[in-house]
């Protein structure tokens, strides 16, 4: 059983940062990815980040490039999302996702549909 928790959020002024926490207990396996998702209402949860454990490969969403970071805290199984430079177009809730135990490299990352562990989810508020 993966369990998957976050932490942070919150509000921030537009161009400030703000870093949000996601532990990952439980056997993900070898081949596995940690992605961060963003919803706002009315529209399907996108995906933002993504980190692939097995290669140490990382990805971003064109609207967040340059600005977002994922990262990896191996000792504690946990992964970041640093924000920089936020935008008021960054509001929405977070969520993070595991895809576990994978047999295969996965084509797109970023599809939500790729991933059966979320977290509880956090608030991000980015105010003008």
């Amino acid at each position: 059983q993966v369990q998957v928790v976050q932490s942070g959020g919150g509000s921030v002024q537009a161009g400030g940062s703000l870093t949000l926490s996601c532990a990952v207990s439980g056997d993900t396996g070898s081949r596995h990815y940690i992605a961060w998702f963003r919803q706002t209402p009315g529209k399907e949860r996108e995906g933002v980040a993504v980190f692939s454990s097995g290669r140490r490969w990382t990805d971003y969403a064109d609207s967040v490039k340059g600005r977002f970071i994922i990262s990896q805290d191996n000792a504690k199984n946990t992964w970041f999302l640093q924000m920089n430079g936020a935008k008021p177009e960054d509001t929405g809730m977070y969520y993070c996702a595991a895809a576990v135990g994978l047999g295969r490299w996965l084509l797109r990352p970023l599809d939500r549909f790729n991933y059966n562990n979320w977290g509880q989810g956090t608030q991000v508020t980015v105010s003008s």
